[in-house]
């Protein structure tokens, strides 16, 4: 069966909540904090990095929006498929959040990798809050406009990945109550049944 590699507090819970939206025949693999720089997992994903989609002949497939892509080709039904609307919209919006906000975080989890001295470091944190304000700002506005529910207006990945970006803020010194939109947004996802089950496949908890 093909598998998919999470860890808990990943982007790797976007793909896990697709499969569960699909309920496709993919199996959980979550690995324990650590486990993804071990050899055995390095050997199936040299980047040392999840999510990974292992299939059946032993090809790998890594990014998780090159995962979120081959899980609706392969598993999705009309909202999901590559040449609707929906779908090349979603493939814009996971660019975003994979390329711009994702990114932005990089200071905030390995502040070590932009700065060598203590003082440093913390100046690359706090640009990199202030980026990642303007981020959200955005994706505040966005999901305004496209009616407050979901992202794009229809239920789509790019929720699932905006799902977990909502995680990720209560790590900053950002309040996600200054983007009262994306903290609605947040609460009504955890009461999805497929966020919950991927939650509980990766041993992590609501944040509400």
């Amino acid at each position: 069966m093909t598998t998919l590699y999470t860890m808990p507090g990943t982007c790797s819970l976007a793909c896990n909540i697709a499969v569960a939206w699909l309920d496709a025949p993919v199996e959980i693999h979550n690995l324990a904090y650590g486990d993804h720089k071990k050899d055995e997992y390095l050997k199936i994903n040299p980047k040392g990095q999840v999510p990974a989609l292992k299939f059946d002949d032993g090809e790998v497939l890594t990014e998780l929006a090159a995962i979120m892509a081959w899980l609706g080709a392969e598993h999705g039904s009309e909202g999901y498929a590559r040449d609707k609307r929906l779908g090349y919209r979603e493939a814009e919006a996971l660019s975003y959040m994979s390329s711009e906000v994702h990114a932005a975080y990089g200071p905030h989890f390995a502040a070590q990798r932009f700065a060598e001295s203590e003082d440093a470091q913390e100046e690359v944190k706090q640009a990199a809050y202030t980026t990642l304000r303007d981020k959200y700002e955005r994706l505040e506005h966005n999901l305004a406009h496209a009616g407050g529910q979901y992202y794009l207006g229809k239920r789509s990945f790019a929720d699932a990945f905006l799902y977990v970006l909502t995680r990720w803020i209560d790590q900053t010194p950002i309040a996600i109550e200054d983007y009262p939109g994306l903290k609605a947004f947040r609460v009504r996802m955890e009461m999805d049944d497929g966020v919950k089950t991927a939650l509980a496949r990766q041993d992590m908890d609501p944040m509400d």
